[in-house]
């Protein structure tokens, strides 16, 4: 009986461990490409004048990573400013640009600052 109740127990634990980590998998984009597009972004908004430096408004960390999410599922870029630039960009360089701030949420195990 005791074997029984151990072996289940030990069980119970393996199948909450396995599905916890699947629910905590990051967001499928290139976390490096997403920097650098994510850089690329305020370094041409500059260009054109639109703010006054090519680092970006917002850090990975200034948000967390549920906050990060609602940013990417409403497609709110509002408070980035540069809107033609956000506009014109692609779902997979969007996917990347969510990656890199996702994982460097304040929240996450590596907040990130843009250097």
């Amino acid at each position: 009986m005791t074997k029984k109740l151990f072996i289940s127990t030990i069980t119970f634990f393996f199948i909450i461990t396995f599905t916890a980590m699947a629910f905590a998998e990051e967001p499928a984009g290139n976390k490096r490409k997403g920097k650098y597009t994510y850089k690329k972004v305020y370094k041409s908004c500059m260009e054109r004048g639109e703010v006054e430096s090519e680092r970006p408004i917002i850090n990975p960390s200034d948000k967390t990573m549920s906050q990060w999410q609602r940013v990417f599922e409403t497609k709110d870029f509002s408070e980035f400013k540069c809107a033609e630039d956000w506009k014109n960009l692609n779902e997979e360089e969007l996917l990347d640009i969510y990656s890199y701030l996702y994982t460097g949420a304040a929240d996450s195990p590596t907040p990130a600052k843009c250097k």
